[in-house]
């Protein structure tokens, strides 16, 4: 260890990323200092008790993604308090008309019920899932491993791809996402689920080199779909815990300034106006932020220029409930454990993006609702419930003058309407809300532009250009800083890839 800084790494956000990053670091050994502006650790992956009795997750609350890496085992965060709960059926789309689609994490229990449901759906449920099994693998590896063009390489032709041949293969990846559910389901039932899980990580159903969105699909039924008791930011309360107990510092309310660069290298950070020095320094906001506001001019990098932010992506409003949700098409607790898709169909999704477009929020949004006090009954008091209601998609900067200020109110009960539809009587349940529009999601959570991935999530933005050419290794424009966060590779969603795969890089360099 070097005496003459006060830190090894010091990490600029106590996102989970950057807590990750920090965990692996400490439990090497290493001397680490976390800096948090806000007053809880977790960034986009935190939850507080909002309204009396509730807990509300201000940001990411489903743990779909994470549940594929080794970071929950290998930093043995159930050693420090978190706990995870299944969510079986992982996703369930009920529909107005009264039919029901649920997907299990058994993949024989969702094709059996699909074939039952509508015939020749679950023969196809089975067909893609073995078509792209090996493909999916091969996207996880990717997911886990830094994005140079060699290793990217080494990955698709070497780990097991798709059981088309590769011209099939390839027509896939090259498609919309729409056009690959498409050529797999005539049931619109099915596809439209399957496209609208897809549409999570942000670009529509029509745009080209999407297909994997898709095609990544049979990993859900691999590491499934779960929620940490207490909410999603037990993750993150977990880390800050392994953290201090591996001698570390995590402090919160201590908002960085400045990015201390000194002969070429990062030597620590200004923070409330104090210094600490340190061996490198490991940024895990927003790419914007660390090029924009905290690196010195001198060394801002001329790709932060072009970094691709987009208008917004979706909103939330998180309702606290005194009783329980009930679907028309499935009154049962079944209906109320995993992820609960409300899209009808393909044009209505079609229909919301087309509004975005045109800076317009969506008049029919589609709807992912999510009430994990079926599983947890930490989160509302004996008899509630909370409800909370993501929609897509809806613009930053709206049309025709208009601003969130003025339309929140109204959005928020277009966004109860909805779900009116599916789960009558709702309404007079609430008891309690928080709206979290793109502006709020700017101002509070530190996601430019509303975009919850940070930067959009374009071929032209994925693997070896996140953020941007040239700094996709988690290195920085200067020697000893070091990047993490939804803004680097693999992207935004709660998987905690980039922290480990970041955490990596710096132990070998630090090494």
């Amino acid at each position: 260890m070097c005496a003459s800084v006060d830190y090894d790494v010091v990490t600029i956000g106590a996102g989970h990323n950057g807590l990750i990053t920090s965990a692996y670091l400490a439990q090497a050994g290493y001397r680490v200092g976390v800096f948090e502006r806000r007053d809880i650790v977790g960034g986009a992956v935190s939850t507080k008790e909002v309204v009396p009795g509730y807990q509300f997750d201000l940001g990411g609350s489903a743990h779909i993604l994470i549940r594929l890496t080794p970071i929950v085992d290998e930093l043995e965060l159930d050693r420090y308090g978190l706990t995870y709960l299944e969510l079986d059926p992982m996703f369930v789309a009920p529909f107005p008309d009264g039919d029901t689609v649920f997907i299990y994490r058994d993949v024989d229990r969702t094709a059996n019920e699909l074939e039952q449901k509508f015939p020749g759906s679950g023969e196809a449920y089975r067909r893609f899932i073995d078509d792209w099994s090996g493909f999916a693998q091969t996207m996880k590896r990717m997911f886990l491993s830094s994005p140079s063009p060699f290793q990217l390489g080494r990955q698709m032709i070497f780990g097991p791809s798709s059981r088309l041949n590769w011209k099939n293969e390839l027509r896939h990846i090259l498609r919309p996402y729409g056009e690959v559910v498409r050529s797999y389901f005539d049931e619109e039932k099915v596809r439209t689920p399957l496209a609208w899980m897809a549409a999570q990580s942000g670009p529509p159903p029509t745009e080209p080199l999407t297909g994997p969105f898709v095609l990544w699909h049979p990993l859900y039924h691999e590491g499934g779909v779960a929620r940490p008791r207490g909410g999603s930011g037990m993750l993150t309360q977990a880390l800050r815990r392994h953290i201090e107990a591996h001698g570390g510092d995590v402090f919160t309310e201590a908002p960085v300034e400045e990015i201390l660069v000194e002969r070429g290298r990062a030597a620590g950070i200004r923070v409330n106006g104090s210094i600490v020095t340190s061996r490198a320094v490991c940024s895990a906001t927003h790419a914007k932020e660390t090029f924009d506001h905290l690196l010195p001019d001198a060394h801002r990098p001329d790709a932060a220029d072009g970094l691709r932010i987009g208008n917004g992506f979706g909103i939330m409003l998180r309702l606290a409930l005194d009783e329980p949700v009930e679907y028309a098409a499935h009154p049962g607790r079944e209906a109320r454990v995993g992820l609960q898709l409300l899209c009808r169909d393909m044009n209505q999704l079609h229909g919301a993006y087309g509004e975005f477009l045109g800076g317009q929020p969506s008049s029919d949004p589609p709807l992912v609702a999510m009430t994990f006090s079926a599983v947890d009954d930490t989160l509302a008091p004996d008899g509630g419930e909370v409800l909370w209601l993501w929609g897509q998609y809806f613009p930053y900067e709206l049309s025709n003058g208009n601003n969130w200020d003025d339309i929140a109110g109204r959005i928020e009960e277009r966004l109860i309407d909805q779900f009116e539809q599916y789960a009558p009587g709702t309404r007079d349940k609430i008891v309690g809300r928080l709206f979290q529009d793109p502006e709020w999601l700017e101002s509070r959570l530190g996601l430019f532009r509303g975009n919850v991935m940070h930067l959009e999530m374009g071929l032209d933005q994925m693997f070896s250009a996140r953020p941007a050419l040239g700094l996709s290794s988690y290195r920085g424009p200067v020697s000893d800083l070091y990047l993490t966060g939804a803004s680097t590779h693999p992207g935004g969603g709660i998987m905690g890839a980039a922290g480990r795969n970041a955490a990596r890089v710096l132990l070998a360099d630090l090494s």
